[in-house]
């Protein structure tokens, strides 16, 4: 395990909260959004062909998903905070190649640039289970997602707006924003996370931890929670421009929604408050309401314009989501795997990624482009249904039992 290394002692009073998370989100946040549109044009600009595009997204998508799964073998080997430094180390090299690259060079850079960011999010997510509270996990998702929401909405704009003055611009930006992100992990002096001993050694064989993964109900459930919205958002992502084109509307329409949805992260406090003890509700809620949102979207009933104002609608409740649709998995996890267990949940972004442009191609074969929101609808209705399953108090505070102090022993006479 990542845990059995020397740690950094910490008393009760050093030990980070909520909050010193969400900060490293929102600045981890600055230096991936600032690139998020600049990374597609750029490539585009290299390959000149969307076909070859494609084709290296989907072998770094692959790959991605592989380095997920090898974080805890290599964990073994590299104490967490070791692993984390040298993650965002990666992360800065990578930007700054890709600023003065224009060449093949620049695919290594983007993926060594998306290798490290899997890394950070791996040990980010293993810090959490560590020193947050499961009672207030979603408290600690909705304020990443409420100090990311600036770096979300304004990023995208931002970096191409930069990319067009100067090349190396928003890329120097965001190692930039890394290099705070490295600086501030220190300072929060988070260590290799909590010390947890236990007997049995090193496993041979690095995926061992699957089978364990695949044994236990809960994760796997709150696993295909995070895939399914994550495959929402791939489908809201590239999909919606193309089907708002396709029927006349702007080209940069697309973009405006983007930034409009990431907007709603700001309503991530009021989620808190909302759904606070109620966490199967708000997933049942989250899926039933995208995707009867994303249904009505794929019949086109009532014209483009209103298809689209039901996609931005659904993006609302995928916002809800992002904030509680994780939390069965974190939740449910035990202390001796959390590193495993934080690799494996991690590998939902590589698996959205891969499966959602693989089913939308399939279906593209068949039926128009609306059809891939219908399906994206059935899984939202299949994961409610999961949800449905769940435990009603997930969530809620457990009451500890209580300490009766024995009574004191009768004195013995004479």
């Amino acid at each position: 395990m990542f845990f059995h290394r020397g740690t950094l002692s910490q008393n009760p009073s050093q030990v980070p909260g909520v909050r010193a998370f969400a900060i490293l989100s929102g600045i981890e946040s600055v230096s991936r959004g600032i690139l998020i549109s600049v990374f597609p044009v750029s490539m585009y600009r290299i390959f000149e062909d969307a076909q070859r595009v494609s084709e290296v997204y989907f072998m770094i998508g692959v790959l991605s998903m592989l380095v997920t799964l090898l974080v805890p073998w290599v964990s073994h080997s590299i104490p967490r905070r070791w692993l984390y430094t040298l993650a965002v180390i990666t992360f800065i090299a990578a930007a700054l190649l890709c600023a003065w690259s224009s060449t093949w060079v620049f695919a290594v850079g983007l993926a060594l640039f998306t290798l490290s960011g899997v890394v950070i999010f791996v040990c980010f997510n293993a810090y959490i289970m560590d020193y947050v509270n499961r009672v207030k996990l979603g408290e600690c998702q909705a304020l990443q997602l409420f100090y990311s929401g600036a770096a979300w909405t304004i990023g995208p704009f931002l970096g191409i707006w930069l990319m067009t003055q100067w090349k190396p611009a928003p890329f120097i930006l965001s190692a930039i924003a890394a290099c705070l992100l490295l600086a501030v992990f220190w300072y929060y002096r988070l260590g290799n996370g909590k010390a947890i001993h236990r007997g049995a050694g090193v496993p041979p064989n690095p995926f061992a931890y699957l089978y364990r993964f695949l044994r236990q109900p809960r994760l796997v459930s709150g696993w295909t929670f995070a895939v399914m919205k994550s495959s929402g958002w791939w489908v809201y992502i590239l999909y919606l421009p193309i089907y708002a084109v396709e029927n006349g509307h702007s080209e940069q329409l697309g973009g405006a929604l983007l930034s409009l949805s990431n907007a709603f992260l700001f309503l991530t406090p009021l989620i808190i408050k909302t759904m606070r003890g109620r966490v199967r509700l708000a997933i049942i809620i989250g899926f039933l309401c995208s995707g009867t949102l994303f249904l009505l979207a794929s019949t086109g009933l009532s014209g483009s314009s209103a298809t689209i104002a039901l996609l931005v609608l659904a993006s609302l409740f995928m916002i809800l989501l992002d904030v509680c649709a994780g939390l069965p998995f974190l939740m449910a996890v035990r202390p001796s795997q959390r590193t495993e267990m934080s690799a494996v949940y991690s590998t939902y972004r590589d698996v959205s990624g891969v499966i959602t442009p693989g089913a939308a191609s399939l279906v593209l074969m068949f039926a128009p482009l609306k059809a891939i929101f219908g399906l994206t609808a059935a899984g939202f209705f299949g994961c409610a249904f999961i949800a449905s399953k769940l435990h009603p108090r997930l969530g809620m505070q457990r009451y500890k039992p209580l300490e009766i102090e024995p009574l004191p022993a009768k004195a013995t006479s004479g």
